[in-house]
């Protein structure tokens, strides 16, 4: 996360993928997702994933130091990381890591109160990169047990729906909450995620959709890399997709639709 672009405040503004081992990591999304890496800003450990050689995500073998899963975790624009810090703590969520100075901006992550985990990033983001577009994941998804509840901890901590033309707006369709940042959907909240069950795809956390050309072909990829399917490929009213799991556990869905 370093450049020279603003996200709309409350917007999505980058998605990292947390792992324990950065080279595994890099094989297999480098099979699965056709994505070539460069060195990140942040020294060893961390690494920028590439498509078309323009930034789709980030990698950080940090899991294995914090403690914490492999997972994906996705990262909000905002402007005063204190605020939106205690913020997080008076709605009843969790503030887990920071505000840490990261280059030139401060970056926490922290867990919604239902604990699903999500970061924050206060500084410059990089140019051009937006939730939707051809590099970036198609869109991302909270599952959590109760949508409305998260839609307003999300709404009152990053100011969505505000009368601002630079915030996020939200609206209820299709029985899920969507969120909205400069005409586009780029997120959507959806209920009925339990956080006790065994099952790892409905315990609530934000997951991420990647944008692939073919389903099937990926998830090939994934199996002979040493990946897991999770979720068959199947139709759903927005395309054909499939959730897989990488080999150290880090869950995603790669999709050929296009929005939530």
């Amino acid at each position: 996360m370093a450049a020279t672009d603003r996200a709309g405040l409350g917007a999505p503004c980058w998605v990292s993928l947390l792992t324990g081992d950065l080279t595994a990591a890099q094989n297999f999304y480098g099979a699965v997702m056709g994505w070539t890496f460069r060195k990140g800003s942040l020294g060893e450990g961390f690494a920028v994933a590439l498509k078309d050689g323009k930034p789709a995500a980030g990698m950080g073998d940090v899991a294995t130091r914090m403690g914490v899963p492999v997972s994906w975790t996705c990262y909000f624009a905002i402007d005063d990381a204190d605020l939106v810090s205690s913020r997080v703590r008076e709605r009843g969520g969790t503030v887990a890591v920071g505000p840490l100075a990261v280059g030139k901006g401060r970056v926490v992550l922290a867990a919604d109160p239902a604990g699903a985990v999500f970061g924050f990033w206060q500084g410059e983001n990089l140019p051009g990169w937006r939730i939707g577009g051809g590099e970036a994941p198609a869109w991302l998804e909270l599952r959590t047990r109760d949508a409305f509840a998260m839609a307003m901890f999300y709404g009152e901590i990053f100011d969505w729906a505000v009368d601002r033309p630079d915030r996020c707006e939200v609206r209820y369709e299709d029985e899920a909450v969507t969120v909205r940042a400069g005409g586009s959907t780029v997120a959507c909240i959806r209920g009925g995620a339990i956080e006790a069950d065994p099952d790892p795809r409905i315990r609530p956390r934000w997951h991420v959709y990647f944008r692939v050309d073919d389903v099937e072909k990926a998830v090939e990829s994934a199996l002979g890399a040493g990946g897991a399917v999770v979720s068959e490929p199947s139709h759903t009213m927005v395309g054909r997709e499939a959730t897989l799991r990488d080999p150290q556990g880090g869950l995603f869905t790669v999709t050929e639709g296009s929005s939530c």
